[in-house]
């Protein structure tokens, strides 16, 4: 059944190996985790390390062979016929309050066969970004209207939010894995902060059940750069808390294809999801 009171928020942060994040200084990813879980995962041999089949995987719940999308450039693709979960929950209960917003244009604009997202989102003003202060300032203003979203939307029908976080990828391409990298990815994890804060902030908060899920695509080799099949570049990640999540996985398998499976849900809308679909709400797959 349909639950009112059911809110679902995906951060997707590009490129961040998880021995890497490991090691940086992630408090809000840290709480998410002890109050939830943050597990490796690997991405599915259907698809390569690359951002475009990664971030398609994690939002429609199929994997590669089936949504069709293989590159940074989308097209073509089989979207129509598996799409994001936000366009789809927005397709069976319109009513309910969305929000998708990005710094890497193919996800919410019509570059490169885009958008992933049907219906589009946020896109910040100044064209893409090339720079560490670039993506410092696309970042920030990817959360910042995230952050108005989550603080000012009614809520009366549940809400399905998703910002994503493309700095630490880029700046890994532009230096390696190295300090910088690590700073980013710890940037990152105070924009999640602050997402946090909207949503505790709002006046309703006290009579919602959030879930909270943070993700990311793929990892990096050291000198920076992904594509390939090696563990580093095949492992990647998912923290989650809140609705649904279970209080223990054990031994549960996860899939990147799993975000979008639990995000439709929480939103008490799974049974209407694609027949096909591969993603499972987390722990409701066996070992």
């Amino acid at each position: 059944m349909p639950d009112s009171t059911a809110h679902v928020l995906v951060v997707g942060v590009d490129g961040v190996r998880y021995d890497t994040l490991q090691s940086c200084d992630t408090p809000t990813i840290d709480a998410i985790a002890a109050n939830g879980f943050l597990r490796p995962v690997r991405v599915n041999d259907a698809g390569p390390t690359i951002s475009g089949p990664g971030w398609a995987t994690v939002f429609t719940g199929v994997l590669a062979d089936r949504h069709r999308i293989f590159d940074n450039n989308l097209s073509p693709n089989q979207l129509a016929q598996f799409p994001d979960f936000v366009h789809h929950a927005g397709q069976v209960r319109p009513e309910i309050a969305r929000f998708v917003g990005a710094g890497w244009a193919p996800l919410v604009t019509a570059e490169s066969g885009g958008p992933l997202f049907a219906d589009g989102g946020y896109y910040p003003d100044g064209g893409p970004a090339h720079s560490e202060d670039e993506w410092t300032r696309v970042d920030d203003a990817v959360t910042d209207a995230g952050a108005q979203f989550l603080r000012a939307h009614d809520g009366a029908h549940g809400s399905a939010a998703v910002v994503y976080l493309g700095g630490p990828d880029e700046v890994c391409h532009l230096v390696g894995v190295c300090p910088a990298y690590s700073a980013f990815i710890e940037a990152s994890d105070a924009r999640i902060g602050r997402l946090l804060a909207a949503v505790d902030a709002r006046p309703t908060r006290a009579n919602e059940n959030w879930a909270v899920i943070v993700v990311t695509d793929h990892g990096h080799v050291d000198e920076g750069g992904h594509g390939g099949d090696t563990p580093e570049e095949r492992t990647a990640w998912i923290a989650a808390a809140g609705a649904g999540v279970p209080a223990d996985l054990g031994d549960a398998v996860l899939e990147q294809a799993d975000v979008a499976a639990h995000a439709l849900a929480v939103l008490g809308i799974d049974a209407a999801a694609p027949a096909q679909m591969t993603g499972r709400p987390f722990g409701r797959r066996a070992a």
